[in-house]
C-alpha cells in the first residue's frame, strides 16, 4: 500500500520552477543572456501543465473508485418504494 497519492500536478510544476530557477541563476552568472519577458510565458505554462495533469489524474483517480465501488456492491437493490422493507 501507498503512504500517499502519486500527484503529478504538483510534480509538473515542481519541475518548471526548477527549470525557471536554473534559467535565472545562468541568467545571473551571464552564461545565458534572455529577457525578462522569456520566463513570464514559461511560467505560466508551466503552471497550466499543471493544472492538466492535476485535472487528468483527479479524473483517472474518480473513474477508478467509480468502478471500484460498483464492483463491490453485488447485493439486490433497496426498494424505492419508500419503506425499508423489500417486496
Amino acid at each position: 500500500m501507498l503512504r500517499h497519492e502519486f500527484r503529478p500536478g504538483r510534480a509538473v510544476a515542481g519541475l518548471a520552477m526548477l527549470g525557471l530557477a536554473g534559467g535565472y541563476a545562468a541568467d545571473a552568472a551571464g552564461a545565458w543572456e534572455v529577457p525578462w519577458t522569456f520566463f513570464l510565458p514559461v511560467f505560466l505554462g508551466g503552471l497550466w501543465l499543471a493544472a492538466t495533469a492535476t485535472w487528468a489524474a483527479y479524473m483517472l483517480r474518480r473513474r477508478r473508485d467509480a468502478r471500484k465501488a460498483s464492483a463491490e456492491k453485488t447485493a439486490a437493490p433497496a426498494s424505492n418504494s419508500g419503506s425499508h422493507a423489500i417486496k
